[in-house]
């Protein structure tokens, strides 16, 4: 079931096209990372979708809602609170300015904030927050009104890896209910917690799909021997008849067909004076597979 239709998304500044005829669809209760470097437009995309942006042309619908903003929650990159509220007021605040009724408020703003892990933290001014407990915060307030659509803009790049981890894991639980499109450009979390991926370079989407058929489209599976020091490594890269690269204690071995099987492989490995530690077939990382769609791009 369809969450969010966008069709040829727009919009310029003066003489500058920051996002051109961007078209994507959104299922319902799944999780898709816009990706791309900073200045690719991931930021006026989402602002547009939110409706702090008015689009220079195109369309945004969700099938059967009037004006979606009602329906949308936004965590923005950069979120600011009021340093003399407490979590609870603030959430409460956000829940009364999307209409709900002063006595729900309260009790809704509470639950969600329980639902976020900041339970224990009722009661204190968001002045003293971490930037984990300003995360939590923000999303508590981004869902607090129980939309259909999660906006989050870079949620996890100001934070450090346990932060991270616990942000991506809370995200995990809460696409079991909402449809979340989060923007980022830290790959690694992407490529562990999405549904569809956009690729966005210069305003343009130049890829979209799911990660397996990106990766169906542009990987080009490899076999990752890893020896015991760079030295070995580079020396059997260099003496093999293999299409093999170097990378510190490890060799990469393309798949091609004039290229061995893995028992082949294994048989060459044997023979060889080198120690051996590992040997696996591994596929292109979200971040290889990227630079590789904007390459194509640049190159059309």
């Amino acid at each position: 079931m369809t969450c969010i239709t966008v069709s040829n998304l727009t919009k310029i500044f003066g003489p500058q096209t920051v996002v051109q005829d961007v078209s994507f669809t959104l299922e319902k209760n799944t999780a898709t990372a816009l990706i791309g470097p900073n200045g690719a437009g991931k930021t006026t995309t989402l602002s547009m979708l939110t409706g702090l942006l008015e689009p220079t042309s195109g369309i945004i619908r969700m099938d059967g809602v009037r004006d979606i903003r009602a329906e949308i929650g936004f965590l923005p990159q950069y979120p600011q609170y009021f340093s003399w509220l407490s979590a609870l007021e603030y959430t409460e605040m956000v829940a009364q300015l999307s209409t709900m009724p002063k006595r729900d408020a309260k009790r809704v703003a509470q639950k969600m904030l329980e639902f976020v892990g900041l339970g224990d933290a009722l009661n204190k001014k968001t002045a003293i927050f971490s930037g984990g407990m300003k995360q939590r915060l923000g999303i508590a307030q981004a869902l607090v009104h129980q939309p259909k659509l999660l906006l989050l803009d870079e949620p996890v790049s100001a934070l450090d890896p346990v932060g991270r981890r616990e942000i991506m894991n809370l995200l995990k639980e809460i696409q079991q209910d909402t449809t979340i499109l989060y923007s980022t450009h830290i790959l690694n979390d992407a490529e562990e917690m999405t549904d569809q991926v956009l690729f966005l370079r210069n305003g343009i989407l130049v890829e979209q799909g799911s990660l397996s058929d990106v990766r169906e489209r542009f990987d080009e599976p490899r076999y990752k021997v890893q020896f015991s020091s760079s030295e070995e490594a580079l020396q059997f890269a260099s003496q093999s008849e293999l299409s093999a690269i170097a990378e510190g204690a490890a060799v990469y071995v393309e798949i091609r067909d004039d290229n061995p099987t893995m028992q082949q492989l294994l048989a060459r490995l044997a023979a060889s004076p080198f120690m051996v530690i590992q040997v696996e077939r591994v596929t292109a990382s979200l971040e290889e597979i990227f630079l590789k769609v904007a390459g194509q791009h640049e190159s059309v």
